[in-house]
């Protein structure tokens, strides 16, 4: 089988009997396109490049690069198949989550400050360690963040849109009764109609005070305002590396209200996603041009 492909590296390995065209989603988009069967999308370079969709009348299937995609599907025309990037962003996000916990938790924000000042003033912070860990979406990136938890020696509870009990995950449905005993609350969740507002006034009224809300999955799972609210007081903190609205803007009140970490959506993007995500595009064009069965298919 010989096949026309767009890629976003120029560096991949393709199948013999593959032309390339490369599109990095940052320059002008290439002629000679209409013959294009396999698009393998540019990673985090904004809404053009899934715009291209409509514009390859030959597309059979479109790679993503990205573990959610239901931005995606209203783009795909009939017969064009899905596949994400499912357990390329599982190590990168769960080192970030991580990492916005440690900071959150040992008051790093603090310790840097007084660095700027030439400051030396000690004092004992909380730990990870034996804390109460609320893990919502236990997927391959929840399960990912739950093996550092677990050798942070974290107390961890899986929640899941359903329950699994032969798998000891909790089903949202029970929220209510966990979150009051959660030290920690970490969400990684989709932007679905399900999970929109998943923790409302109600979930972070129920959180004991000084509790921890970290949000590595989509910011609409978590009422903004509420949060602004909550964490304002100083009852509750928060550990964001997503938001609602995003970008967040520059004079929103999250930006400045202590007890609150925010970086920008960058939990997946480390050094290691990139090789990973140009092994699975090449074992992708593979297993197309020789007809088996594509991985990380996503029903649509």
């Amino acid at each position: 089988m010989s096949a026309r492909v767009l890629l976003p590296w120029t560096d991949i390995e393709v199948p013999e009997g593959v032309e390339a065209a490369y599109y990095d989603g940052g320059e002008a988009v290439p002629d000679g396109l209409a013959d294009v069967e396999f698009y393998v999308l540019p990673y985090d370079r904004g809404p053009e490049p899934p715009k291209l969709i409509k514009d390859l009348p030959a597309l059979r299937v479109v790679q993503s690069l990205s573990a959610g995609v239901e931005a995606l599907v209203p783009l795909l025309p009939p017969g064009v198949r899905l596949a994400n990037g499912r357990g390329l962003h599982d190590l990168s996000v769960a080192e970030h989550a991580l990492a916005l916990i440690h900071a959150a938790q040992r008051d790093l924000p603090r310790w840097f400050a007084q660095q700027a000042r030439g400051e030396w003033v000690r004092e004992h912070t909380r730990s990870l360690a034996d804390s109460r860990v609320l893990l919502i979406g236990h997927g391959s990136i929840g399960q990912a963040i739950e093996r550092q938890l677990v050798a942070a020696e974290a107390v961890v509870t899986r929640v899941a849109s359903h329950p699994r009990p032969d798998e000891d995950v909790h089903g949202v449905a029970e929220l209510p009764e966990l979150l009051p005993h959660a030290d920690i609350v970490v969400l990684i969740l989709p932007d679905t109609p399900a999970t929109r507002g998943l923790v409302g006034r109600a979930e972070l009224a129920a959180l004991p005070d000084d509790a921890l809300v970290v949000n590595v999955g989509r910011g609409t799972a978590i009422d903004t305002d509420a949060l602004v609210a909550e964490t304002r007081t100083g009852r509750l903190r928060a550990g964001l590396d997503v938001t609602d609205p995003e970008p967040l803007p520059a004079d929103h009140p999250l930006w400045t209200v202590a007890g609150v970490v925010i970086t920008p959506h960058i939990a997946g993007g480390s050094a290691s996603f990139y090789p990973r995500a140009k092994t699975l595009a090449a074992e992708q064009l593979r297993r197309y041009v020789q007809g088996e069965e594509l991985l990380n298919l996503v029903e649509h």
